[in-house]
């Protein structure tokens, strides 16, 4: 059966009796149907566990991280926990070009898959929708006389969609005389990228939203200063945009644990976590908290401690690092014959795996469990050199076979997660510090996480390196964008390299997300589709019935 057959073959419940094992009474939540909602309530204080999930570096074979964290969670619940998930949402670009959704698969998801996968409660519209407004208003402050004296070169705020259109990456605006704008140059970025979509998970409230957006930068005067969405006096007018948006949505597994999904920015150009208003939540409300990362520990799980974990007060008292037979056969050089035994391979590749451990216990000081996510081609021995491995640097390692067996193919790892957060007494810390200046917190996690030698800043990257000194944004975070494919900057580069030099592009700020985002290499913010984008397969009949989503 396919995923989405799984999914229409289970019979939900109702949202009330979900809310209800989150303690939410009906007046808590704002039903979409009968099955998903808004959450209206505020997060009050932690009394739970957080679990961080994370992966190695990804390939195109797919880890199953969210497949892993649904598994989990399912898991949790068949041993008796009182467990919740807190998840990303999909974005439509990868849902209908070539990665999938976010919503798991086989026995492990999260539903109705559908309507999460596609417009869900409309959130990505809203920050869709949000963000153009500033564009728009923008542009007509430009037209309407440029009173702030904007430099139409020195723009730096983009448009954005929630699909992959390279067609859109460079355009011209303000075409076809006076009545229609000033021409300039703008740019479209995918809506997870947008920093719209990290002030939406990084905000604690709607005032605090509305604060952010006032600080985000649109550009530079003809004199060189920032000019700010607060110049424009459109924080207001943006954040009523956002204020269904901001709140937390609740769905369930296909065995009915909650998962509060919310929010949705790439690990690869942005910070990579669902809303910290939603992991607080599921904090207040539950005993055990499952979330993840995107991508691999060096990306998604960096981020999550050094930007949320920061900004939110959080401390992960478990961190679960999803690995899979055939990625590390792919790190070690096998581009084909995943499902054959090949110990030479994976002899290869398993530094891969070694590493992200070695980053989660020595950078971060995080109790550290392997979670080997099962294929039904893997054999006895690569599994066992996997766990030998693993267990002699000291880690957990545990089978998961959630995909094919739903909660009861991840007791086994639920029972091991539990033991190790119930007695858990670790602060998890940072790879850098608050009073760090932007260049050596570059280079900490270049060295650090990702293991260069050393970094080596471009001219762009150095004069916009002393303008961000000149700003005082020094105390800001960093959010690294990088490939998701390996540890360095370049995506061939597979395995476990050390002694390599990091190269960074180029410096932006992100005044309202308030974190610089520092562009490694040739960082895509609106990807295409491939030759054959999923979108070509699929079907809806005439009862709805929607065939080829996965």
């Amino acid at each position: 059966m396919t995923d989405i057959e799984i999914a229409n073959s289970i019979t939900m419940s109702h949202i009330n009796n979900i809310a209800e094992k989150l303690d939410l009474a009906y007046e808590d939540i704002d039903p979409y149907g009968h099955y998903k909602a808004k959450i209206n309530v505020a997060p009050s204080e932690a009394r739970g566990k957080l679990i961080l999930v994370t992966a190695i570096n990804p390939t195109s074979l797919g880890e199953g991280k969210t497949t892993t964290s649904i598994g989990l969670a399912d898991g949790m619940q068949s041993i008796g926990k009182n467990v919740c998930l807190a998840l990303r949402e999909p974005s439509l670009g990868p849902v209908f070009g070539i990665k999938g959704g976010a919503t798991g698969g086989g026995h492990a998801q999260v539903v109705p898959m559908e309507d999460i996968n596609l417009h869900f409660t409309g959130d990505m519209h809203a920050v869709t929708s949000a963000n153009n407004l500033i564009s728009s208003l923008l542009d007509n402050h430009l037209q309407q006389g440029n009173e702030l004296n904007i430099d139409v070169r020195q723009i730096v705020w983009s448009r954005c969609v929630d699909l992959n259109d390279r067609s859109l990456r460079n355009v011209m605006v303000g075409m076809g005389g006076r009545l229609n704008g000033v021409p300039r140059e703008d740019h479209f970025n995918i809506t997870a990228a947008s920093e719209i979509m990290s002030i939406l998970c990084l905000s604690t409230d709607i005032i605090d939203l509305k604060e952010r957006v006032a600080s985000i930068i649109l550009a530079y005067d003809m004199s060189g200063k920032a000019v700010r969405c607060s110049d424009l006096h459109m924080q207001d007018a943006v954040a009523i945009l956002l204020k269904d948006a901001i709140k937390p949505n609740l769905v369930q597994t296909l065995e009915g644990v909650p998962a509060i999904v919310h929010g949705g920015p790439f690990a690869n150009i942005a910070h990579g976590c669902n809303t910290i208003i939603a992991t607080k939540l599921a904090l207040s409300r539950s005993d055990y908290v499952i979330t993840e990362a995107g991508f691999g520990a060096d990306l998604g799980a960096e981020k999550f401690i050094d930007i949320k974990c920061r900004v939110g007060g959080l401390n992960p008292d478990c961190v679960v690092l999803v690995a899979t037979v055939r990625a590390l056969k792919y790190n070690g050089g096998v581009k084909t014959g995943f499902d054959s035994d090949n110990m030479p391979a994976l002899e290869a590749g398993i530094c891969n795996l070694l590493g992200h451990i070695d980053i989660l216990k020595n950078v971060y000081n995080a109790n550290v469990v392997v979670a080997i996510n099962k294929f039904v081609t893997d054999s006895d021995s690569e599994i066992s050199f996997i766990t030998k491995e693993c267990e002699n640097i000291g880690s957990s390692v545990v089978l998961c076979e959630s995909w094919a067996k739903g909660g009861v193919g991840a007791e086994n790892l639920a029972t091991e997660v539990v033991r190790i957060v119930d007695g858990n007494s670790k602060k998890i810390k940072f790879a850098y510090e608050d009073n760090d200046d932007i260049k050596t917190k570059i280079e900490k996690v270049a060295i650090k996480v990702y293991g260069a030698k050393n970094v080596e800043f471009s001219r762009q990257a150095k004069l916009a390196l002393a303008k961000i000194t000149e700003m005082g944004y020094d105390n800001y975070p960093i959010c690294i964008a990088k490939t998701q494919y390996s540890f360095t900057d370049d995506a061939t580069r597979l395995g476990r390299p050390t002694g390599f030099t990091f190269h960074i592009q180029d410096l932006q700020v992100r005044g309202g997300a308030k974190f610089i985002v520092a562009i490694a290499g040739q960082m895509m913010l609106m990807p295409g589709l491939g030759k054959n984008p999923s979108a070509m397969g699929m079907e809806i009949d005439k009862d709805n019935v929607i065939k080829g989503l996965f």
